[in-house]
């Protein structure tokens, strides 16, 4: 096994009990298993509960599992809007979400912050859903959860808020129960690896996307809305989905809650702290969202003045840490660092050490 430590924002280093889990799983067979056995439906409704119970998502919420949260995207338009979307864009994720409302052809519209800045909050009365991506992978921009919620409050009351906690849950304690839609992939906070997607959802969304499929609108094939709540309600998939990946996030979240999801997230708040502080001290790299409340509480990206990021990821490879490059055209200009549950206190302290040495 390598000794290395993965601060990449995702895939990321995996959970500190994956290897025992996976270890568990090829002993009991599980990669094997029909997804119409018994099995599997006690797998399903295991990791349902464990993900509810961590999350704090109401009993009567619906969770599905897809291929990965950029299919959550294309879902949520075909199945929860008929004419127009509205998308808080902060970066190229968001973006990449009103592209495809754009692609269906549905008039959707969008609020951009400069980078790092605050939102003007108004959202136009024709925005059947609004989207919200929490935590902005690709800049590290965090949408205060103060926000979210006079978003919630102020919508029309016909309005679907979706909300975008790839790289977030469980270590930001967003109100589940205030929104009507939010997905993640495992590969990030979840500390797996990818190649599972996971969608939240109340009955509000499923009375829409019946609505829109009632007046003769396509809302996909075997992932439409209907097509998994149908099979989710005998604890099933449509398709033969990723069992092994569902068996490990279940047994994952069932640890995060022996942990404890508050102590999970005070802890995600210690390790931004020391992180930050860190891009501060040092007279090479700042942090590229300028106020604290903008900034993400699960990794950091910082804008390096006078070197490549190139140069900094080699450096601390050397050292046995693997950061991630800068997203897109800022490949070389940052750096960003993941600090995600599966990292401990332990480990942000001694990369904030070594990295203080560069």
């Amino acid at each position: 096994m390598s000794n290395e430590i993965f601060f990449t924002p995702g895939p990321a280093q995996t959970f500190y009990s994956y290897e025992q889990h996976l270890k568990n799983a090829l002993k009991l067979n599980i990669p094997s298993i029909s997804h119409r056995s018994k099995e599997f439906q006690q797998i399903f409704a295991e990791t349902v509960e464990n993900l509810k119970s961590l999350l704090g998502i109401p009993d009567e919420y619906h969770i599905f599992f897809t291929a990965s949260a950029t299919e959550v995207w294309e879902r949520i338009i075909q199945n929860l809007v008929i004419d127009s979307s509205h998308h808080f864009v902060n970066g190229s994720f968001s973006s990449r979400f009103h592209d495809i409302a754009k692609a269906y052809q549905l008039n959707p519209t969008e609020t951009k912050s400069d980078f790092g800045g605050s939102f003007d909050l108004q959202v136009p009365k024709s925005a059947e859903l609004i989207a919200v991506t929490q935590n902005e992978t690709s800049i590290g921009y965090n949408f205060p959860l103060e926000e979210i919620k006079q978003i919630v409050d102020e919508k029309s009351d016909d309005s679907l808020v979706a909300v975008d906690v790839v790289s977030c849950a469980p270590a930001v304690a967003l109100d589940y129960s205030s929104v009507d839609t939010a997905y993640f992939s495992v590969q990030k906070s979840f500390g797996l690896p990818a190649g599972l997607g996971v969608w939240i959802m109340n009955d509000k969304c499923i009375e829409k996307a019946s609505k829109k499929e009632a007046d003769g609108h396509v809302t996909g094939s075997y992932h439409s809305t209907r097509q998994l709540k149908k099979y989710a309600e005998k604890n099933q998939t449509p398709e033969t989905p990723n069992v092994l990946g569902i068996y490990l996030l279940g047994k994952i979240a069932q640890d995060m809650l022996y942990r404890g999801v508050k102590q999970i997230q005070n802890d995600t708040l210690y390790k931004a702290a020391i992180l930050y502080q860190t891009m501060d001290e040092l007279d090479w790299i700042e942090p590229f969202i300028a106020k604290n409340k903008y900034r993400s509480k699960t990794f950091a990206v910082g804008r390096l003045k006078d070197r490549k990021a190139s140069e900094i990821i080699r450096i601390m490879k050397e050292k046995k840490m693997i950061i991630g490059s800068g997203y897109g055209p800022f490949k070389e200009e940052h750096v960003r660092i993941a600090s995600f549950p599966t990292h401990s206190k332990e480990q942000m302290e001694l990369f904030v050490d070594t990295f203080k040495t560069i």
